[in-house]
């Protein structure tokens, strides 16, 4: 059986411009929040997903897709570019407390053979991270997680996100990010997924502080992901987190988020979107030439 390494989904110069279109109810929310007309129907986000993934794959490392909207249709379609690997997101997410993603298991229905033979390189695993939830459990769930992955070949890629504790109003978010690396940096993932420190707000300086002590815990190569941090901030936040040791990005918001709900879906993506897409994975090669 072959085993996959991180050059599958990286760039030749070795750095990471990964593409992320497996964004669920958020992005149901997302084009809600657009003005799209109620109700947005699964229809509405695997159009855009694939479209996406249609216009933006020739110009990314590798696309993350998941299962319950788009992964079908996108192999189906042959819509990732040669050039682009395939990631599909191995979480199932599970509402409550009034939001869309309240906890996450793995999804039982991930075939990790059908997913090898559809071309896929990897799988992701969203890991929520409360500091007051039980580390064992995360862990354990991890560890049978890169073992679902590298007994089948492929890579695995851990993303953990930070919440605030359920017992208590006092959540530090930074610290948070940093107490999550500690546990999970060196867990025997291929790749470690992090949200971006102070969300990419504050000097250069703030930024790659906080960056390096990110770093410091983190044993494996990592990259950053967009959510929360303003796309006219996320090409900085790649440059300096990459200054600090990241490796590239995963992102899906930074690039797409801005066309979610227009007309002319594909035009925008075109015009919008590629140009983001392409700065940054430009970013993403000068970073890693001066390594």
């Amino acid at each position: 059986m072959s085993t996959y390494t991180l050059k599958e989904i990286t760039r030749p110069s070795g750095g990471f411009a990964m593409l992320a279109v497996d964004q669920r109810e958020a992005m149901r929310l997302m084009f809600a929040a657009a003005g799209k007309p109620l109700p947005v129907t699964d229809r509405h986000l695997t159009d855009f997903k694939v479209n996406a993934a249609k216009i933006l794959s020739p110009y990314a490392s590798a696309i993350l897709v998941d299962q319950q909207f788009c992964y079908r249709q996108v192999v189906e379609q042959n819509a990732v570019a040669k050039s682009c690997a395939m990631i599909v997101a191995a979480d199932e997410f599970i509402p409550g407390n009034g939001l869309p993603v309240d906890s996450v298991i793995i999804d039982k229905s991930i075939d990790p053979q059908a997913v090898k033979r559809d071309g896929g390189k990897a799988l992701k695993l969203l890991v929520l991270w409360r500091s007051d939830e039980d580390p064992q459990q995360r862990l354990q769930m991890v560890n049978d997680f890169n073992h679902l992955c590298h007994s089948h070949g492929l890579l695995s890629i851990i993303e953990p996100v930070v919440r605030p504790p359920r017992h208590s109003a006092v959540f530090d978010r930074e610290q948070a990010i940093i107490d999550a690396a500690k546990e999970l940096g060196d867990s025997g993932a291929d790749l470690y997924k992090v949200e971006m420190p102070l969300f990419g707000k504050g000097t250069q300086q703030e930024l790659l502080t906080a960056s390096q002590k990110l770093n410091d815990q983190i044993g494996m190569p990592w990259v950053i992901l967009s959510s929360g941090v303003d796309d006219k901030l996320f090409p900085r936040a790649v440059r300096v987190a990459m200054q600090a040791g990241a490796s590239g990005f995963l992102a899906g918001r930074a690039v797409w988020s801005s066309v979610v709900g227009l007309p002319d879906t594909e035009l925008m993506l075109r015009d919008v979107s590629v140009p983001k897409l392409q700065r940054l994975g430009e970013i993403v090669d000068e970073m890693m030439a001066r390594r």
